[in-house]
């Protein structure tokens, strides 16, 4: 309850509220604790905090910052990156910290966006002067958080082609990485504003992807280096509509070449014809993000990119939905994440070619396979934000099968705990 009403003052008095959150959060954060009780209880604190100052900014009047407010922006802010820097593998509760701090920082950089810019350029400036030991990238990493519309977008991009020369080598890649989650939450939060891009080209947001490609292009010189580029530079080109135009074309530009050349690698790889498995694992990254990023685009707009899908989907599918040689990099959440991207872009791009549906049913296939169809069907139901993207009955033809395959998942469970109650199925 007091938690609605700080939220509510929030909107009257912002700078009063978000100063004692801050305050407490700070005090908090200093605090010394012992014993397991002690910190779950700590832990429980600190999200509350987190999640009353999240919906403290998502309520702050558009425009409206005054000086103040932005000292204030610049005080939470490091004590935000505190639970973002400081995230532990494994750790149960900083993940569920870093997930709100994230929350926080993505509502503070929608009306904040300098501040947040601020802390970024001033950290790149640094990484070009730095030693490589003492590279700190932490900053570099708040990109994958902070929310991004296409003029936010460009800045990024116009910041990174300016300075990315000069950065040393771990910072490059933590910009690359980085750099492509940036995009994904611009198309995510703005689709229209992506939309548009296939509509009416932006030559500035082109150039820009463009030299950084190049840039990028430049940097990956090994296998292990291309294998880290590649899902970055996929989204580069995604960003020059006509680019892939020309690409598509027999005679291409020299200053266009390496593009072409880019993708004929990215489908080498695909087929298992690079010679390197870690090419072929970066190209199925590639490719997945390519196959989500079309079903943004309106087929009418850019027919050329959906032709550059079909020519890397059915690898791509036999790659990630090989019932005998699973798909595995040694992370499955990851691997997860990847099929049902793949999945349900695939089943956007094309409803009605549902081969991989039919392998994810098949009982002899891998449970792996069930999950991800599962969940691709439930994000399919629960996610459809573009006018074109299909509905949940183009797969109801399969609702036999699916079924069968929850009745099959259910008895393999029961068998499984042999004291399970029995669960009675209701015929339909």
């Amino acid at each position: 309850h007091n938690k609605e009403c700080l939220i509510n003052i929030s909107k009257y008095k912002f700078s009063l509220v978000i100063s004692g959150l801050t305050n407490i959060l700070k005090n908090v954060n200093n605090m010394r604790i012992f014993g397991e009780t002690a910190e779950k209880n700590l832990y429980l604190s600190q999200l509350i905090i987190l999640d009353t100052l999240e919906k403290c900014l998502a309520g702050q009047p558009k425009d409206t910052m005054r000086l103040d407010e932005t000292m204030l922006v610049k005080q939470l802010l490091p004590e935000i990156c505190h639970f973002i820097h400081t995230y532990r593998e494994g750790n149960q509760h900083a993940a569920e910290l870093r997930n709100s701090a994230s929350g926080v920082l993505f509502s503070l950089s929608c009306n904040n966006f300098n501040a947040v810019f601020s802390r970024i350029s001033t950290r790149l400036q640094e990484l070009t002067v730095c030693s490589e030991d003492n590279a700190d990238v932490h900053d570099i990493e708040l990109l994958q958080y902070i929310s991004v519309d296409c003029a936010k977008l460009k800045r990024l991009l116009q910041e990174t082609v300016f300075k990315f020369k000069a950065l040393k080598k771990v910072a490059q890649l933590a910009v690359i990485n980085s750099l492509e989650k940036a995009f994904w939450n611009w198309v995510e939060n703005y689709p229209d504003e992506f939309t548009k891009l296939y509509q009416t080209p932006q030559t500035d947001m082109a150039d820009c992807a463009e030299k950084l490609f190049d840039l990028v292009d430049g940097f990956a010189e090994s296998t292990k280096r291309k294998a880290a580029v590649w899902p970055l530079q996929i989204i580069l080109l995604v960003l020059c509509p006509e680019i892939i135009q020309d690409i598509a074309k027999d005679v291409v530009e020299e200053t266009k070449m390496n593009k072409k050349l880019f993708l004929d690698n990215l489908r080498k790889a695909l087929a298992g014809h690079s010679g390197s498995r870690q090419l072929t694992e970066s190209a199925a990254i590639a490719c997945v993000k390519l196959c989500k990023a079309s079903t943004y685009i309106n087929w009418e707009d850019n027919s050329v990119i959906f032709l550059l899908v079909q020519s890397m989907v059915v690898d791509l599918k036999n790659l990630l939905f090989n019932p005998s040689k699973p798909f595995s990099r040694g992370n499955q959440n990851a691997d997860v994440d990847l099929m049902i991207d793949c999945l349900v872009s695939c089943f956007r791009i094309n409803p009605h070619n549902n081969q991989h549906f039919k392998i994810c049913l098949a009982q002899n296939s891998p449970s792996t396979f069930h999950y991800v169809l599962v969940n691709s069907l439930h994000r399919i139901i629960t996610n459809s934000a573009l006018d074109w993207w299909p509905k949940i009955d183009a797969v109801y033809c399969h609702s036999m099968e699916l079924r069968s395959m929850f009745s099959e998942t259910l008895h393999k469970a029961v068998q499984g705990c042999g004291a399970h109650p029995a669960i009675r199925m209701t015929p339909s």
